[in-house]
C-alpha cells in the first residue's frame, strides 16, 4: 500500500467525523478515477456495508456527492443528491482541496447550498485530495 501511517489513520477515523454510524445507507454520486479509494473504503467500514449508487431508489440516511469545479451546475447536483435523502439526513460535498485540479470555489457552494434549499455546516479534510463539506435542508416548523 502506498500511503503512510498517517492518511491510514486519517481515513479510518473519517466515517466517525462524518457522522456515520453502522446500520446507515449511504449513497455515493460523482464517484470517478479521481475519487479518494481509502476514503471510500474507510466509509463502508464505518456503515459496515456497501454504500449504494443513484440507482438505488430507497431512502439513504446521507449522501456522499463527489463534485469537481467542471462537473456541471453545483445547484443541479445538489438538488438531485437530495432525491433519495431521509428527512434529518446530510449531504457530504466532497471537493478536491484548494489548489488541487477541479477545486470549487467555497463562495460556490455557499452560493449554491440555499438556492438547492440546504444549510452549510461544517467543511473538513477528510483526505489528502478532498476535503468535504456537510450540507442540511433546514429543519421546517411543525
Amino acid at each position: 500500500m502506498s500511503s503512510t501511517v498517517g492518511d491510514s489513520a486519517q481515513a479510518t477515523g473519517t466515517g466517525d467525523r462524518l457522522g456515520l454510524k453502522p446500520g446507515m445507507v449511504v449513497q455515493e454520486l460523482g464517484w470517478d478515477n479521481d475519487t479518494d479509494d481509502e476514503l471510500r473504503v474507510a466509509v463502508e467500514d464505518c456503515i459496515d456495508a456497501d454504500m449504494v449508487d443513484g440507482d438505488y431508489g430507497n431512502v439513504v440516511d446521507a449522501v456522499l456527492l463527489w463534485w469537481r469545479d467542471d462537473d456541471g451546475d453545483l445547484v443541479d447536483g445538489l438538488v438531485d443528491a437530495l432525491t433519495d435523502l431521509v428527512g434529518g439526513g446530510s449531504i457530504w460535498l466532497l471537493t478536491p482541496k484548494v489548489g488541487r485540479p477541479g477545486t470549487v470555489d467555497a463562495a460556490d457552494v455557499a452560493e449554491a447550498a440555499p438556492i438547492a434549499g440546504l444549510s452549510q455546516t461544517t467543511t473538513a479534510a477528510v483526505s489528502k485530495e478532498w476535503q468535504a463539506t456537510r450540507l442540511v435542508a433546514p429543519k421546517t416548523p411543525a
